[in-house]
């Protein structure tokens, strides 16, 4: 689910949320060169990191991770799968609370990792609808954690943003002994700038509040890039040590370029697809304005536009379409499970990033971006800070908010094939040997290994994640007022039991 101030980090995760310092290509970046060359160096002794055990094999640390999350179900939400892939791999006990996709079960086990899912509201427009949904979906979760709680137990909860609510339900398992990790895949407050025309300054302060109360509470920060660890060491007050770059790497063992399906071109020559969340802050619309110069004002008649997503702006684009005249050469395909994105990137000649530049989308790392790579689409985007780190030099740049710009670039790479297949490869190549979610997979690890203790044989020698101060006597105080809000809930009662329950 994408929606409210949710709504940015289904394209990013995560989100939208391993390995550090990637090159941006510009002067004014050191701390990115010099992370770049360190990890090529690395790269070139070692090697590609192998593969964990097979389940036959996998080691157990008798640990437990319960991972909370509001935006999206899982496994729709990519970045959180590949984690909980990852900690089951590692030997860990995971479990899953987040909201019910179309015909979910309330409870499954998939892969070896437990889903608890409920039933989100219905959002309705405007700020009040959008805390109505955070409120109930925050009482949910609450209770499904009392069942996690007694049915499995949790050494440690990992709340994903957006929201930044959670901190608050973690803070009594907290002072019962449970660790909390915050993986921010998003900038609340900036999704809220770039999401509003006339932001409210009282909602705004309360959101840096609970960003500055998450990133307070936490043991450890997870940041989706180096941008976002910035953040979390400049308003969030966190030490270098205390955070960990895990990037939303693709799995390019199965995202790779296959066989075509020339039914999704609908008859045209070029097929151009767009993949994500289509929210105010994404920018779908100028897709359909480009295409609109493209079929109208250059009247060709050769391209097809593939949607795939869905967010809160879904409606009104289809309206737009409508009343552009671009009906037959749009495609909507609501939301798109992992098969359905493969048939479309195998197909598409030119991925499209659309994001504009604003405070959220300069800073973010964009999921779609690297899974066009994956596929070895050659990219057509707007130029971001984060999406060059991304993308190096596999990606056509566009000056941002240029749409006859947009639209002339999609035209010269349609008509230029040796230039989509040198970015393609390009891209794909990029995709596997540096932004690959196994180059991530073992920092992730590692912030869990070093929080609980868990050695490992085969651990390499380097700086380990740290594992957190310790609480301020305010956020005890805010723990204990929190205590008392849930205690009408029947939250506290559960707690209070004795804690390693198995």
């Amino acid at each position: 689910m994408a929606t409210g101030i949710s709504a940015g980090a289904g394209h990013r995760k995560a989100a939208r949320h391993g390995l550090t310092g990637l090159t941006t290509g510009g002067p004014g970046n050191p701390v990115h060169r010099l992370g770049t060359r360190k990890f090529m160096k690395s790269r070139r002794g070692g090697g590609r990191i192998p593969e964990p055990p097979a389940s036959g094999g996998r080691p157990k640390v008798n640990k437990r991770v319960l991972i909370i999350v509001q935006n999206l179900p899982v496994p729709l939400d990519r970045r959180v799968w590949l984690e909980c892939q990852e900690l089951v791999r590692a030997g860990y006990t995971v479990s899953v609370i987040c909201p019910k996709g179309p015909q979910d079960p309330g409870y499954q086990e998939l892969d070896g990792v437990r889903l608890y899912k409920y039933d989100a509201p219905t959002t309705q427009p405007g700020v009040r609808g959008y805390l109505a949904e955070f409120v109930v979906c925050w009482l949910k979760t609450a209770r499904l954690s009392v069942r996690v709680r007694r049915e499995i137990g949790f050494d440690v909860i990992q709340a994903c943003n957006p929201p930044d609510t959670y901190a608050l339900l973690a803070a009594p398992y907290k002072l019962a002994g449970a660790k909390f990790v915050y993986d921010q895949h998003d900038l609340c407050p900036e999704v809220y700038r770039s999401r509003f025309d006339r932001p409210s300054p009282l909602l705004l302060r309360g959101l840096y509040l609970l960003e500055g109360i998450t990133y307070r509470f936490a043991d450890h920060v997870i940041s989706t890039n180096e941008s976002y660890r910035l953040v979390a060491m400049g308003r969030g007050g966190r030490g270098r040590d205390d955070t960990t770059v895990v990037r939303s790497g693709p799995d390019t063992d199965r995202m790779r370029p296959g066989a075509d399906s020339p039914e999704l071109r609908r008859g045209r020559r070029h097929l151009i697809v767009y993949l994500g969340v289509m929210g105010p802050q994404d920018g779908v619309d100028s897709v359909l304005h480009a295409l609109d110069i493209l079929v109208h004002k250059d009247s060709r008649e050769d391209i097809h536009l593939a949607l795939l997503g869905f967010g809160d702006c879904l409606e009104d684009l289809r309206v737009l379409s409508t009343e552009l005249g671009l009906d037959d050469y749009v495609t909507f395909t609501g939301r798109a499970d992992a098969a359905t994105i493969e048939k479309y990137l195998r197909t598409a000649a030119v991925g499209l990033g659309p994001d504009p530049a604003n405070p959220l989308n300069e800073v973010s790392t964009m999921n779609k971006t690297m899974e066009y790579m994956a596929y070895g689409v050659p990219v057509v985007t707007f130029d971001l800070i984060e999406t060059r780190v991304s993308a190096g030099d596999a990606a056509c740049y566009v000056e941002p908010g240029d749409l006859e710009g947009f639209a002339r670039a999609v035209t010269d790479l349609l008509d230029d094939p040796e230039r989509r297949s040198t970015l393609g490869r390009k891209g794909r190549e990029r995709a596997a040997e540096v932004l690959d979610w196994r180059l991530q997979a073992p920092g992730y690890v590692a912030v869990y290994d070093h929080l609980l203790g868990v050695a490992r044989a085969d651990a390499k020698a380097g700086t380990r994640p740290r594992a957190g101060r310790r609480p301020a006597a305010w956020t005890k105080v805010a723990a204990s007022a929190v205590v008392s809000l849930l205690a009408g809930a029947g939250v506290v009662a559960a707690v209070s039991g004795r804690w390693d329950r198995r």
